[in-house]
């Protein structure tokens, strides 16, 4: 709940006066009205990130050098792999922004994958957070082919 300070009238003050309440108060008040909520940008990111990892067709997301940072800070005693890499959103109070930097398999048709991670991260961050997600921008910065072997699999001998 939050307070709104409203001008007195006249040289006197009874006690009350000073402070209005906003919002309504009390057990027959609807939820919504007893406080605010607000969420984090990296909270979206985690969100979005999880939804396009889910596609089928995505390999990885992240740039070239964020995806070579990510594997070195990986592989750091207590380090974790980041849901986030790749992902950039810009949250405002009911609304949101998407944008993706994805490694694609190759042999999937782009454009159909990125119409299905589009639909994957909006579902996902609308049902999730209730924001409202205005547009969700697809990078594809390579393809994976099947021969290359995965940055994130470590060294070279085992």
């Amino acid at each position: 709940m939050s307070d709104i300070i409203s001008p007195t009238g006249g040289g006197t003050a009874s006690p009350s006066a000073g402070k209005a309440l906003t919002g309504q108060a009390g057990a027959d008040a609807a939820p919504e009205t007893r406080g605010r909520t607000t969420i984090a940008d990296g909270v979206v990111e985690k969100i979005a990130g999880m939804a396009a990892r889910e596609v089928a067709g995505i390999h990885s997301l992240g740039s070239g050098m964020s995806r070579t940072l990510g594997a070195v800070t990986d592989k750091v005693p207590g380090g974790r792999p980041s849901v986030s890499r790749g992902v950039k959103v810009e949250v405002g109070e009911r609304q949101a922004a998407v944008d993706l930097d994805v490694v694609v398999e190759y042999g999937v048709p782009i454009v159909d994958l990125a119409a299905e991670v589009r639909t994957s991260v909006i579902t996902a961050v609308e049902r999730m957070t209730g924001l409202e997600v205005v547009e969700v921008n697809v990078a594809v910065d390579d393809v994976h082919l099947p021969d290359e072997e995965d940055d994130e699999d470590g060294s070279r001998v085992q």
